[in-house]
């Protein structure tokens, strides 16, 4: 059984995650059922913004990136609606920049995926006095790397010479980078 540090939010466990990548999104779904949450997935910033004006949740687990719109967005909405709620910002582009404007509009963490459901849960019920604890397997500087190159080359819609000009490097140099396998 785990126990639930409902900070300030009485007993009320309604979740609301919001991710448009529909695997991921059902599987963090199922775990913090198990968790003892009652959660109300949505794909979209449209249906996220749909849940919070009928029930806004007590906690909530936002996607940075929706094909829809910010995640951000929805954070804000949120805050509105609930001040209590507890929010959680999830991404696969983790920047400071980012994670700096989350908290500041009322996030209560933010995490860089892939997070599970351990990760999440600590996030949601954590003090706000609680240190995280260090991840058990972070990614190394050269995986970081990499997926920060990808995720650019795919933002510049798979064109090597733009990505290799906002990332200020030889396109040689990025074309040998995107034909390597990732690091561990």
């Amino acid at each position: 059984m785990v126990s639930l540090n409902l900070n300030g939010v009485g007993d009320d466990r309604s979740l609301m995650i919001v991710d448009d990548d529909e695997p991921f999104l059902r599987r963090l779904a199922r775990a913090m059922e198990k968790r003892g949450f009652s959660v109300t997935a949505a794909q979209s910033l449209a249906e996220g913004r749909d849940v919070v004006r009928s029930k806004p949740p007590a906690y909530a687990v936002v996607d940075l990136r929706l094909e829809d719109g910010n995640g951000l967005d929805i954070v804000e909405f949120l805050r509105e609606r609930r001040e209590d709620a507890r929010i959680v910002v999830l991404t696969g582009y983790g920047a400071i920049a980012t994670a700096v404007a989350a908290v500041k509009i009322g996030a209560t963490d933010y995490l860089s995926k892939p997070a599970d459901a351990n990760d999440v849960t600590a996030a949601l019920l954590s003090g706000a006095d609680d240190k995280p604890e260090p991840p058990e397997n972070p990614m190394s500087a050269d995986r970081v790397r990499w997926e920060h190159i990808h995720r650019v080359y795919e933002l510049c819609d798979r064109n090597v010479s733009e990505t290799a000009r906002r990332l200020n490097m030889h396109r040689r140099t990025l074309q040998r980078i995107l034909s390597k396998r990732s690091p561990k």
